[in-house]
Parts: structure tokens; sequence; C-alpha cells
């Protein structure tokens, strides 16, 4: 191999291996501030976005400090200050005592409630999610114990009423009463991906026999007969806190329905994804959002018409000639973690936008280069 080529083939190597680490790096954002201090709500999400255009990178800014060896212990009032280590950006905490005279005090430790430490999102924000909607087998859910009357009279039941269930159930079982929702459908195959059950209150078996009588104990909405009964879902089983990483899906997902009914979602709003554990979906991961590119036909005169101008015969042409078509780029709109999985569906809490989210819009492993919309 003459020494030209060896040459040419180092380049390439030497190329390749500096695009690989450029991909890795950790992106400072424009404007970021060289110090911050840490506030009563923030989490480690909204701090990382102070300083990084990937917030989903958080572990990497803090993980070679010695003085934040657990980052989800850092507290409200602590300053923490921008570094370079190793040619890398990493966020140090100062040193309480750094610049004061040393004053000898006898060994004491910091008492600080564990509530009040900083989580990696704030779960106040999804908290009620975690134990409402789920998204069950149709089948399934239609066998369960289900919600016959009250000891009221009223048809609509509330905390405090005692209602029957056509179940003999064991005594002191927590319960949550669930409203049948939607039946989800894969949009390109048809397969069947669940049923939406909708949680209306939790309760507690109070007398057990073959049909039982529970205690409401809290409500989100009004329990009436023909609502199912199932056992409470143990929260222990649940992340503490999420750890936003990126989504790793090959094939993009898309968003199947949004948790309010509305047309469209915004920052905080809930969606519904037709991916769930079976397609390997996990708790923490980020997707970004985009939506379909318009579809831009030309006419006879050779002038773009824009969907919403076309006519039938630019959309006969649309269908028949691709020469006369052309799909403009998908539009990105945002960000959003998953925070509960189902076997074939998953719930998602946008965390950015910078436009509304609409069913079918698609969701795809994040683009570093593409998160905006903080």
């Amino acid at each position: 191999m003459d020494r030209t080529m060896k040459r040419l083939i180092l380049l390439a190597l030497m190329t390749f291996n500096c695009t690989l680490v450029s991909a890795d790096t950790l992106t400072l954002k424009a404007g970021h501030p060289e110090s911050y201090v840490v506030k009563k709500g923030d989490t480690l999400w909204d701090i990382s976005a102070t300083f990084l255009n990937d917030p989903w990178k958080w572990p990497r800014l803090w993980d070679v400090n010695p003085q934040i060896a657990n980052p989800h212990l850092i507290y409200p009032g602590d300053q923490l200050t921008l570094v370079f280590i190793d040619g890398q950006p990493r966020l140090v905490r100062n040193g309480a005592n750094e610049g004061k005279p040393h004053i000898r005090k006898t060994p004491e430790g910091r008492v600080i409630a564990k509530s009040n430490a900083v989580p990696a999102v704030d779960l106040a924000l999804i908290q009620n999610y975690l134990v409402q909607n789920r998204v069950v087998d149709t089948d399934w859910f239609a066998q369960q114990p289900m919600v016959l009357a009250g000891e009221s009279p009223s048809r609509h039941h509330v905390v405090g009423d005692v209602i029957y269930i056509d179940s003999e159930l064991p005594l002191n079982q927590k319960l949550g009463m669930y409203e049948r929702g939607r039946e989800f459908f894969n949009k390109e195959t048809g397969e069947a991906l669940g049923q939406e059950a909708i949680l209306a209150s939790t309760g507690q078996v109070i007398e057990s026999g073959k049909v039982s009588k529970v205690k409401i104990l809290s409500n989100y909405r009004e329990t009436k007969a023909g609502f199912r009964a199932l056992p409470m879902e143990d929260e222990a089983l649940m992340s503490a806190y999420f750890t936003p990483k990126p989504a790793e899906l090959k094939t993009p997902a898309t968003v199947l329905a949004i948790e309010s009914k509305m047309r469209e979602a915004g920052k905080l709003n809930v969606v519904y994804l037709d991916k769930g554990t079976q397609d390997g979906v996990k708790p923490g991961e980020v997707f970004s959002i985009y939506r379909d590119g318009e579809e831009i036909v030309i006419n006879n005169d050779g002038q773009p018409v824009p969907a919403i101008e076309r006519t039938a015969y630019d959309n006969v042409v649309a269908s028949i000639s691709s020469d006369r078509s052309l799909k403009m780029p998908d539009v990105y709109n945002g960000k959003l973690l998953v925070f509960k999985v189902f076997d074939k569906a998953s719930l998602g809490l946008i965390v950015s936008t910078e436009r509304s989210v609409r069913v079918d819009d698609k969701l795809m492993a994040p683009d570093s280069l593409a998160f905006r919309g903080q």
C-alpha cells in the first residue's frame, strides 16, 4: 500500500473518530450562566436546561464531580458553578465555608427532609397520572368486578359513600373504580392496543361477601354503576424519580390520543403513545415530537400549491404523479417524557413545545440539534 493511500485511510479514521466524539459532546446553551443558585421547585432537568441544549444528558453534567456524588441530594440555596474538566462542562457545588474563617464546632449532620432534595423531574407535575389512567386488555377489563349501586339512592357516588361491588373481595383491599374509556388501535395495522381505563375514585373493602361493600376514600370524578373495580397499582413498584434519557426506538412511535380528549395538546399535557413494553419503551425515555411535513403539488403552470389551496384535480395529480408532488421536511414540535408504560401503549408528558401537538404526530429518538422550545 503506497504512502498516499495510507495517509488517506489515516485521515478518514481520524475524521470518523472526531465525528463520534463530537456527537457525544455536551453542548452548552448560548448565553448560559457561569453559576446558578438552586431555587425551591427546581428539578435536575430544569437546572440542566439552563446550561445544556440537551437536558436529558444531565447525569453527564455531574458524573465526575466529587462534591456531588449523588446529584439528587442538592437543595434549594446551594450554589452551583460551571467548570471544565478534561474539556467537558461539569457542575460543582460551592463549599459552604469557602472563603470564610474556620470555626471549630462540634460535628453535626445536615438535617434536611428528604422531600426537599431536588428531583430529576418534578413528580408533582405528573403525580396524579401515576395512579390514574391505565391501558388494559379490553376483554380482561370487561370481566372485572362491577359497581352495582350504593347505599345512597343517588346515581353519583363521592367521598364517604359506600358502594356495592358484585364480587367477594378481600377485606381491607384497596381498589380503584375505573370508567371505561376509549379503545385504542394501531392506525396502520388495525391491531388492538388496549382499553383506556379512567380512574374515578379509590376505596377500601369494608365488608366482604357475594356483594362486597366498598367505602370511597378519594375521588377524581363521580363514581357510577357499571364502573369496574380494579386493585390499585402498588406505587412502591414505580420509580421514585425519573431520569430522562433519549429513547432508543428504531421505528417511530406516534401520538395515539390526547388524555384530555382535546384536539391539540401543549406543554405539561399528557398524551398516549402507540408503543409500550413490547416495543422496548421504558419510563423516563425522551422523544422528539414531529409533525408530518406538508405535501406540495406543482400545478400545470409550474407553481407550488400548498395542501390548503389544492383543488380536487391537484389531489389526483398528487396521487398519481411523484414528479408533481413533493413532501416537505417534518416539522419539529417539542419533547415528550414517558412516565408510565403498558404492554402496547404508554403515557407521556409533553415537557417542551414550539407548537401544538396533535394525534398522529411522530415520536422519534431525540436529535440533540433539534432540542428547542425550553
